[in-house]
């Protein structure tokens, strides 16, 4: 396979050399630092640093590993498969869960896999794969999230996270869910919460009726439960 931007740039961007080592390293560098910026921006776990170490560490692997293949013939990729396995460790690790249940730093996981999968094509040379792969990751990050939102609030199902002023208001809601045109599908208490006097649930809602479907989203139905005198607060509980 010939690279169609090391064909434009010549014979020097395809092996092993000072120029061809410093541009590859440097467009991990680049690519890294612009999908770490859009993490940082959105006040994300894992930040410019992190994406831009992991990166660079993913395309060094590979420039090592190249080496080792050229100079001793080894087959046995162990540079780039071990930090591949880092980058996976540190993505895990990026990952959190909030005190409501919900599962934080997954997309942000996602883009650090990625971005130290874009430095091994890097590392190698395949420098349009690199690039296609970081304008498809950073399409992903920055223009699909409202996309996804919309989609989201008009699904027929989704979950909330309710604080109700006494246990005893638990069949109170249930009947009112019912009579709006909702189904229950599970109701999880929340022992997170013990002590402070409020009744937590955790609560996976269906849109049963037609009406609903056609004319309300998500946000519009929890605001008109918000207005239930015996709820404390409630929320949509979003990945």
């Amino acid at each position: 396979m010939i690279d169609p931007i090391a064909s434009v740039l010549g014979d020097w961007s395809c092996g092993m050399n000072s120029a061809s080592v410093f541009l590859r390293i440097l467009l991990s560098f680049v690519f890294s630092a612009v999908i770490g910026c859009e993490r940082s921006s959105k006040r994300h776990s894992a930040g410019l640093r992190t994406f831009i170490i992991a990166g660079i560490a993913s395309t060094v692997s590979m420039l090592l590993d190249l080496y080792l293949t050229g100079q001793h013939r080894t087959e046995l990729f162990l540079f780039s498969a071990s930090s591949m396995l880092c980058v996976a460790v540190i993505s895990i690790r990026s990952l959190m869960f909030s005190a409501r249940g919900q599962i934080k730093g997954l997309t942000t996981a996602a883009g650090l896999w990625m971005c130290g999968v874009i430095g091994l094509a890097l590392g190698v040379g395949l420098y349009f794969i690199g690039l296609i792969a970081f304008l498809a990751l950073l399409c992903c990050l920055s223009w699909f999230p409202t996309a996804e939102k919309y989609l989201k609030n008009r699904s027929n199902h989704f979950e909330i996270h309710l604080e109700l002023k006494d246990n005893r208001y638990l069949q109170n809601f249930v009947s009112t869910i019912r009579r709006l045109g909702l189904t229950i599908d599970e109701i999880e208490r929340n022992t997170a919460y013990s002590g402070s006097g409020l009744s937590v649930y955790s609560i996976a809602i269906s849109i049963s009726s037609g009406e609903l479907k056609k004319y309300k989203t998500h946000k519009e139905i929890i605001e008109a439960l918000r207005s239930l005198e015996y709820i404390y607060h409630i929320e949509e509980m979003l990945p």
